[in-house]
């Protein structure tokens, strides 16, 4: 009899097992985020003038009382993805929020196309190029091997004047530009794209519906 009660108990034992320990490890891995996002917010607090410098492109006016901070790589899908979601939340808040775009080029090449934006804001088309790079981002974005001819191709298209983008590309304004931004990569500890900061809050969890939150949140105590 007690060997048969011992057989029966044995799967209810391992499955106990199993699910203390897929508890355990979401529960880490909670307190890892966690842990994670105090520290980030922490080098945010302690370093608040890296989280927008003079030549970061604004969408939307520059007097809103809601800063929406997103790190951004051109070449990153994960930002094509947010991107019409941003669009929406700055459509929702037309007079409170804007968009400070900061250039993250953690993928191969993506430093060149961010120097084809810089040229694009000084020409006055930044946006229309940037959502025709993003649109185009699946023909020319290989992390691998990126085809940038496709990128200055889509850029021209787009109306970028490419025999005056590529003196401003080459710029030391420009150089200079891409050195900060990167530098203030590396100091506020972003790893990822795209990274979203509200008026200097990070999300706790990351997705659209986290963001449309922590920005309705910002909205709503400016207007008290």
């Amino acid at each position: 009899m007690t060997s048969i009660l011992s057989t029966h108990r044995r799967p209810l034992l391992v499955a106990g097992l199993l699910i203390l320990i897929v508890v355990a490890f979401v529960l880490g891995a909670a307190r890892y985020r966690a842990q994670a996002h105090a520290e980030q917010q922490a080098r945010v607090h302690q370093q608040d003038d890296r989280m927008v410098r003079p030549h970061s492109p604004v969408i939307g006016p520059r007097d809103a009382p809601v800063t929406l901070v997103e790190f951004f790589d051109p070449a990153c899908e994960s930002c094509r993805y947010f991107y019409p979601k941003v669009k929406e939340i700055l459509a929702r808040h037309p007079k409170e929020v804007r968009l400070v775009l900061r250039y993250a080029p953690f993928h191969a090449g993506s430093d060149q196309v961010v120097a084809l934006l810089f040229a694009a804001q000084a020409q006055g088309r930044l946006q229309p190029v940037l959502e025709a790079l993003l649109a185009a981002q699946p023909q020319w974005a290989d992390h691998a091997q990126p085809d940038l001819s496709v990128a200055v191709q889509v850029a021209q298209q787009a109306g970028l004047d490419m025999a005056q983008a590529a003196e401003q590309a080459r710029s030391a304004t420009t150089l200079q530009a891409l050195r900060q931004d990167v530098a203030d990569l590396e100091a506020l500890g972003i790893r990822r794209t795209p990274t979203f900061f509200v008026n200097g809050q990070g999300l706790e969890r990351f997705g659209p519906e986290a963001l449309e939150a922590l920005v309705a949140q910002e909205v709503a105590r400016t207007r008290r």
